[in-house]
Parts: C-alpha cells; sequence; structure tokens
C-alpha cells in the first residue's frame, strides 16, 4: 500500500502571541486535531509510544472553575476574608472535601479543622507523600494564595484517577487543606500544619482572638473538641512519612519575568519581626524650641532609614569578626529583605510632640546568621541613636523562624516534573525550569520539622499577592496541575 501523501499545514500566528510559548496553548489545543492528521503522534506519545493525556478538562477548565468558586466563599460581602474555624472557612472545608471524594479520596477532618484527602495506592503501610497548601487567607484576599496548591494536588489525583491509576501508586498519597496558616485570626501563623508537624505547643488552644475566643472554643464552635491530649495524638509520626510537596503562587515577579509559569524552590528565608518602642517627651508643637525636644517621631524616622541602608548595603556596615564572616556578608546578597510595615504614635495629634513611638521591622534572609549579624548590627545602632537623641529605646523579639532549605532531591523532581509537563502541554522545548528562593513563610516551613520538604512556584501576574488583583492565568493553573501529576506519575 502506497504512504499517505504528506500534509502541510501553514497557519499566520500573531506576535504578540507567539512572544511568549505558553501563551499558545489554547491556540494548539484548537488547531491539534489537523496537526494530528498530518502526525498522529503530534502531543501524544513520547519516544517510547507512551501516549499522554493532558487532561485540559480537569487541569484546567474544572480547575480553574472551582478556584472561582473556593474565591466567593467568604465571611465577608465584597471581598474575600476566611479565616480559621470562621463560617465560610467551614463551607471552603466542605466543598474541599467534596471534590477529594470526587477524586476517589478518603477525607475526614482532624482535630484542628484539617481536611484531608488520602489514597493508599497498592502499599498503604508506605510512608506518604504529603502535599497540600492552606485554606485560610488575608483579609481582602486574591483567590490563588493556599488555594491552587490544594486543588493542583486535587485535580492531579483526579486525572489519575480517572485514567484508572490511582490505585497504582506505590504508596500513599495524602492532600492536606491547613486550616490556618495566614494567622490573621489569632495572631499565630501555622496552625494547622504546625499542629501536623507536632511542634504547635498545647497553650496554643488557650490564645484568643480580639473577641476573647479561644482556638479551642472556635475548634468547639465547629464541634470538634481538641483536648491538649488529642492535640499532641495529631502529629504524624516521621517514619510514616515520605516527604511534604506545596505548589505555591510565587508572590513575586522573577518568574513573569524570565516568561515562564514554574519554577522549583531551593529554600525559604528565615524571618524576624522585631518591636521597637520609642518614647520621649511628649509636648506642646508651638512652645517646645526645637533644640530643646525629646521627639520620638524623629528619632523613630532615622531609625527608620538607617535600616534600610542596612539592608541596602549590609557589606558597608558589618564588621567581620568571629561572628560575622565575609561568607556570611556574601550570603545576604539577593536574598536580605527588611521592612518596616506598622508604625503608631501616642497621641496622634497634628498640634503634638508625641510621647512615644511604636514600629515593626520584619528582617528575612537565607543565611541565619547572616539574619542574626543584621538585627544585632540595627540594634546596637539604635541604642545609640536614641542615646545621643535623648529618647528611650526598647526592641523586642516577637517571632523567629529559620530559613529553611528545600531537599535536593525533591526540588529535582518537582523541576524535572515542571520541564516534562510543558513540554508535553507545548510540544516544545521549555529551556531550563528556574530555581527561586522563597521571601515569604509557608506551611512547608512547619512541616520541615517533620519531614523533608519540596516547593513548586507557580507565575502570578505583577509577582502581586495578597489582594484583589492577585492573578494566575488559566493556562498556568493547567501547567501547575499537569506538573503534578507528572511528580505523581513517578510514584507508579
Amino acid at each position: 500500500m502506497a504512504a499517505p501523501p504528506s500534509i502541510t499545514f501553514s497557519f499566520p500566528i500573531p506576535h504578540a502571541i507567539m512572544k511568549n510559548s505558553l501563551s499558545i496553548l489554547s491556540f494548539i489545543l484548537l488547531l491539534s486535531p489537523l496537526f494530528a492528521m498530518a502526525n498522529p503522534s503530534f502531543g501524544a506519545e513520547n519516544t517510547e509510544g507512551i501516549k499522554y493525556d493532558l487532561f485540559p478538562e480537569i487541569l484546567k477548565e474544572e480547575a480553574v472553575g472551582r478556584l472561582n468558586e473556593l474565591g466567593k466563599v467568604s465571611d465577608a460581602n465584597g471581598y474575600l476574608e476566611r479565616t480559621f474555624q470562621s463560617p465560610a472557612s467551614i463551607r471552603a472545608g466542605n466543598l474541599l472535601r467534596a471534590w477529594m471524594e470526587d477524586a476517589g479520596l478518603k477525607t475526614w477532618v482532624d482535630q484542628m479543622g484539617n481536611v484531608h484527602g488520602r489514597a493508599e495506592g497498592i502499599n498503604p503501610s508506605e510512608r506518604a507523600l504529603l502535599i497540600g497548601s492552606h485554606l485560610d487567607t488575608v483579609i481582602d484576599a486574591g483567590f490563588f494564595d493556599g488555594s491552587l496548591g490544594i486543588i493542583c494536588a486535587i485535580s492531579a489525583l483526579k486525572a489519575l484517577n480517572s485514567s484508572g491509576r490511582l490505585g497504582k501508586l506505590r504508596r500513599p498519597v495524602e492532600v492536606i487543606a491547613f486550616s490556618d496558616e495566614e494567622g490573621v485570626r489569632f495572631q499565630s501563623t501555622f496552625l494547622g500544619s504546625a499542629a501536623i508537624a507536632g511542634i504547635l505547643p498545647v497553650s496554643a488552644l488557650q490564645v484568643h482572638d480580639k473577641n476573647g475566643v479561644t482556638v479551642q472554643g472556635a475548634l468547639r464552635a465547629s464541634s470538634i473538641e481538641t483536648t491538649e491530649e488529642n492535640l499532641l495524638q495529631l502529629k504524624y509520626e516521621p517514619e510514616s512519612v515520605w516527604g511534604y510537596v506545596e505548589v505555591h503562587i510565587e508572590q513575586g515577579p522573577v518568574l513573569e519575568n524570565v516568561g515562564l509559569p514554574l519554577g522549583s524552590v531551593k529554600g525559604i528565608a528565615g524571618q524576624t519581626r522585631l518591636k521597637v518602642t520609642v518614647k520621649g517627651t511628649q509636648g506642646h508643637a508651638g512652645t517646645v524650641p526645637m533644640n530643646m525636644r525629646q521627639d520620638p517621631m524623629v528619632a523613630a524616622a532615622e531609625l527608620i532609614v538607617f535600616l534600610e541602608s542596612l539592608c541596602k548595603q549590609p557589606d558597608y556596615y558589618l564588621s567581620y569578626d568571629g561572628q560575622c564572616t565575609s561568607s556570611t556578608v556574601e550570603s545576604l546578597a539577593g536574598s536580605l529583605v527588611c521592612t518596616v510595615g506598622e508604625i503608631s504614635t501616642w497621641p496622634s495629634a497634628s498640634n503634638v510632640i508625641p510621647g512615644q513611638v511604636t514600629f515593626t521591622v520584619d528582617v528575612r534572609a537565607m543565611d541565619d546568621s547572616g539574619r542574626e549579624a543584621i538585627i544585632y548590627e540595627f540594634s546596637n545602632r539604635l541604642y545609640h541613636m536614641c542615646d545621643r537623641r535623648s529618647v528611650f529605646c526598647n526592641v523586642e523579639r516577637k517571632h523567629d523562624a529559620n530559613a529553611v532549605v528545600c531537599d535536593p532531591g525533591l526540588s529535582t523532581q518537582l523541576k524535572s516534573a515542571s520541564y516534562t509537563a510543558l513540554k508535553r502541554i507545548t510540544g516544545e522545548d521549555p529551556g531550563d525550569v528556574p530555581v527561586l528562593m522563597s521571601g515569604a513563610g509557608h506551611d512547608a516551613m512547619a512541616m520541615s520539622h517533620l519531614t523533608k520538604v519540596g516547593m513548586l512556584f507557580v507565575r502570578c501576574r505583577g509577582g502581586i499577592s495578597h489582594s484583589p488583583a492577585e492573578h494566575v492565568l488559566d493556562d498556568d493553573v493547567w501547567a501547575a496541575g499537569m506538573a503534578v501529576l507528572a511528580f505523581f506519575e513517578t510514584l507508579l
């Protein structure tokens, strides 16, 4: 039989579309039946002849629809707010549980309000892969922070289930939607993941919100009776866990700048939060001469400007000694960030020299010793500046979290899965998948106390997060889901 004639297609593709390879995903799908006529293996088989289903109906259309639906589950009218064990949080948990069951998972809610969905695979006694993120939000939030990681995991498992492969996993896979990561209601981050990791103190049950409701009381209002004893029982045994993976929006601009939707994470910056109090002498704005003032406002302003200089040029201010080496200073380049996010005065009046100024300092860096060197230098200079201005200063450490280095093996697997996903979807070589550092805190920080962790970042428009302007392209949601699926396929 004679070979069929070859078929050649020519399509004009707009220059704007061609600028970004992933932007032509929908274009490719539209034309894929025609390409298949010319080449039956197009977008369907690898060199070994294995057929790949891209699952756009699950990993893209349904996933995006679910993200939008979840984004409308709010305790507020007109904006998204979903805090620990609030009515909206319970409704969101019920939705996620239904979607987990739709994917073929066994589900339950634990004593800290975390929602679990588990596939046992062929070896239920094997150490489990945990994957997830948080279902709570900040006030006036976007739709993707936290939710994206949960939905991508559920969607990828549903894709496995729809193709008859969920029961063939060599180890259990468990999706966890953590009840609290943002810490909005109780000012205590990682309530959900810290309980699983076994690092949440039982005293956390008695922390109260602004209305006097305790964590324990909030759980009880949701018909969850949590005691000190069963809180401790929530901890997973390290021998039962193989690793933890989290998919999350980048919350920064790097992926958008390089034009790729996915990036592997090498580590999460350590963080210290300080509360600085400056006290001076309150007085009348019109009667106290300038050279006789003990003004805490100008002292605070000088301290804040110094902090900016210190964090922009740490090598200029830090001295090399036994505690601070040249390698420590070098490690701060590219990862050190310092922020004054809140400032308050008393009394706050236009015609009064304030008696007290309070401001917060947030210091983050990948190197813990470098972060400590910055805090030491800032505190040391602070007291000198305050003495010179004849004001009293005090520094309180309110929060500390050491940096977390992601497991190199998991990071390599996630990077490879991302490459595979992008190549399958576009039919092109996507190039090298970037490796990034996370400046934001994540549940992976708490989970690192239990097991090895890995993270995958997803591009978000403008790097904007914690805002209703937070946005992820539909095709990027698809790419993230496909990457998780490719990662799960390594467990088959």
